[in-house]
């Protein structure tokens, strides 16, 4: 089994999410006794968010090549960015270190062009859904033409996330917005949503949508588990 080096904290509600999938994973294909090699990082997330809101991508790359290192030389052979917001800094993470770094987009993209859906609505935090860095991986490398909600819709997923689901809280009002969010994506033809901030399986499930969900902390870490037993 490989050691996998989590870089997390961002939110920890949705590292402790991964922590889960990956240990009951390794324990189903390995038996009863079984549990992943794991390595955590694990950042102060209002540190994070403060760069965040101030737009400053430098220090944040910094930062994770730094959580990057720390975990290779902790032993890690693998690396996992345990959220989709922040693989924005994998180019600078992959320039940096040897080791190979499992992206989330790209599970993500697998599972939904074995079901047969190439037009997908996405879900995230701002940065997710509205720069280049996520939605480019999955249209250029991948195909898919990819579908985000209308500026009033993005404000308000966003705003849900790091007001409400980073802190723990899940409201029935959020839950009830997040539904009508996805209903206009399906309007606009999408066959699916990438539930692509790692906290939102946390409020909508799949009685929420009239199309399939993909959430990509499962299927994130589903595949670290593939990459740590092959």
């Amino acid at each position: 089994m490989k050691t996998l080096g989590l870089i997390g904290g961002m939110s920890w509600e949705s590292s402790a999410e991964y922590y889960r999938i990956i240990n009951q994973g390794v324990r189903d294909q390995l038996g009863p006794k079984a549990s992943a090699q794991l390595v955590l990082w694990s950042f102060d997330f209002a540190e994070i968010a403060a760069l965040q809101a101030a737009g400053d991508w430098p220090a944040l790359d910094a930062l994770m090549v730094d959580a990057a290192r720390r975990l290779e030389a902790a032993g890690a052979e693998a690396l996992v960015i345990c959220t989709n917001t922040m693989h924005k800094c994998a180019p600078a993470i992959e320039a940096a270190s040897p080791l190979p770094l499992i992206h989330i987009a790209d599970p993500t993209a697998a599972a939904l062009k074995v079901d047969g859906h190439n037009k997908v609505g996405l879900l995230g935090t701002a940065f997710t859904m509205e720069q280049a860095f996520y939605r480019a991986r999955l249209e250029a490398q991948h195909g898919l033409e990819v579908l985000i909600p209308e500026a009033d819709d993005r404000a308000e997923v966003h705003r849900v996330i790091y007001e409400e689901l980073v802190a723990g809280r899940i409201e029935a009002s959020s839950r009830a917005a997040y539904r009508a969010v996805i209903a206009r994506l399906v309007e606009r033809g999408a066959t699916a949503i990438i539930l692509g901030c790692t906290e939102i399986m946390l409020l909508v499930g799949p009685d929420d949508s009239a199309v399939p969900l993909y959430d990509t902390t499962r299927l994130h870490a589903e595949a670290a588990i593939a990459a740590a037993l092959t």
